[in-house]
């Protein structure tokens, strides 16, 4: 009688471990998956750059157009900054570098003031037609830039701005898509602060620099991320407001390059790595920023 007890409390105290290593088993199967797909994808997105950089350093003009095909568009096996000086001695070219990166900068810099401040005030202020505007803000994020850019292109006519630095700055430094990601950055810090600070005799301005900004890094490192990619991307509206190479941005640059038909491969690798590579360092600098506000803000589903 005792054995048999003794038998079935060791079989039942079995079973659970059994079940127990199954399920530690099933948990590293499915981590092991996950991270392989995570790996696939990696390679996938990566890939395309690797191979601009690499045939963007080969000089040979026959061999770039060979290795497109095979592996060595992703192993390097010359080094040259032949294309690079090749793009850079262009007429105009460097001008372009420099009209972009003050476009850039001065948009997304003043940007995120505006925009931050707008959002700041429909998140915290309370004043009349508060909720209309914000419901304004919501309604213009779905309106494409292409159904008003005639009627800005008339204005900005009128206002004598053609082919001027400010006709590519000014237009887009508030964005509704921006206000309302500040706005939900804001809307979940805590009111406690905020009241705390105001009994302490803080005033707006003090609480929206000293509290909110400072809360809120993540969100601004987001949005300065995707102005900063929407700006020096933008080819449509630069091709409508300039005329001549004083103010033209990189993209128009790379679209008067690619409309010669004697273009070399290896000098248009070189100008899209010029294009691409900036944007990377932006990026890489503020990733963990920018990840954290994206999950905050619930934007990756």
């Amino acid at each position: 009688m005792t054995i048999a007890t003794t038998s079935a409390t060791s079989t039942i105290g079995t079973e659970p471990d059994a079940e127990a290593r199954r399920s530690v088993r099933r948990r590293r199967m499915k981590r092991a998956l996950l991270y392989l797909l995570m790996v696939a994808l990696a390679v996938f997105f990566v890939f395309p750059v690797v191979a601009m950089v690499v045939l963007s350093l080969q000089p040979n003009e026959t061999q770039i157009v060979a290795d497109q095909r095979s592996i060595w568009a992703f192993i390097p096996r010359t080094f040259s900054l032949q294309n690079y000086r090749d793009v850079f001695d262009r007429p105009g070219v460097l001008r372009s570098v420099f009209n972009s990166i003050l476009i850039t900068t001065l948009t997304v810099g003043f940007g995120l003031i505006v925009n931050s401040m707008c959002a700041f005030s429909l998140a915290r202020l309370e004043w009349w037609g508060r909720r209309v505007m914000l419901a304004l803000v919501v309604a213009l994020m779905i309106v494409p830039f292409q159904t008003v850019s005639v009627p800005l292109l008339l204005i900005v006519n009128e206002l004598n701005w053609l082919d001027t630095y400010h006709v590519q700055i000014i237009p887009f430094i508030a964005n509704p898509f921006f206000i309302f990601l500040f706005y939900q950055a804001f809307i979940s810090l805590p009111q406690e602060l905020e009241e705390a600070a105001r009994l302490d005799g803080a005033g707006t301005w003090t609480i929206y620099s000293r509290i909110v900004v400072p809360l809120s890094r993540p969100a601004f490192a987001t949005v300065g991320i995707l102005q900063a990619l929407l700006v020096w991307g933008s080819l449509f509206w630069p091709l409508m407001v300039t005329r001549g190479p004083d103010v033209r941005p990189l993209p128009l640059s790379m679209q008067v390059l690619f409309s010669d038909p004697n273009v070399p491969f290896g000098d248009v690798f070189a100008f899209a790595a010029v294009m691409t590579i900036p944007v990377l360092i932006i990026y890489l600098v503020f990733q963990k920023w920018f990840v954290e506000s994206v999950a905050a803000s619930g934007l990756k589903g």
